[in-house]
């Protein structure tokens, strides 16, 4: 494995131990994360929405990753996170394809892709099979993840 690798999976290995200090540690301090459920975050912001997610899930999230691939500026790997979704309580195995750029020996842009859709008929059963496909729900789900992030970096 080359240096970017094993950074990937650094990251994905302390994401599976619930590790959001070292998580964070694998990020370039101007990182841009963007994903279907938060859009895009900058900075601080991309650690404190793990640390969120990890505490909030105390526990109970199972994180798999595989196909890590990477040269010297890009990467990319596959995850799967298993957890029991908080606003409802229902299961959720969501499959993630992640996209990395590197500079400086760290993460500097990571993008997370997934089928909202399929997250969404899982996290809010019927609701999320008749309106998880629409860009009503999509972004209603995206001003939420972003409420409850800016409520969690306030108490923290």
């Amino acid at each position: 494995m080359n240096s970017n690798e094993n950074l990937i999976t650094k990251f994905y290995t302390a994401f599976a131990n619930a590790d959001y200090q070292t998580m964070s540690e694998c990020y370039h301090p101007k990182v841009h994360f963007i994903d279907p459920a938060f859009g895009l975050l900058k900075e601080q912001q991309v650690s404190d929405m793990w640390r969120m997610l990890l505490l909030r899930s105390k526990g109970n999230i199972k994180i798999e990753f595989s196909a890590v691939k990477a040269d010297e500026s890009t990467g990319s790997a596959k995850w799967v996170a298993t957890y029991n979704f908080s606003k409802t309580n229902r299961m959720v195995t969501n499959r993630v394809s992640a996209e990395f750029v590197f500079q400086d020996g760290l993460i500097i842009k990571h993008t997370d892709s997934f089928d909202v859709w399929k997250w969404s008929k899982q996290a809010f059963g019927t609701t999320g099979l008749l309106l998880g496909w629409t860009g009503f729900f999509h972004n209603k789900i995206q001003k939420q993840a972003l409420l409850s992030l800016s409520k969690f970096q306030q108490t923290t």
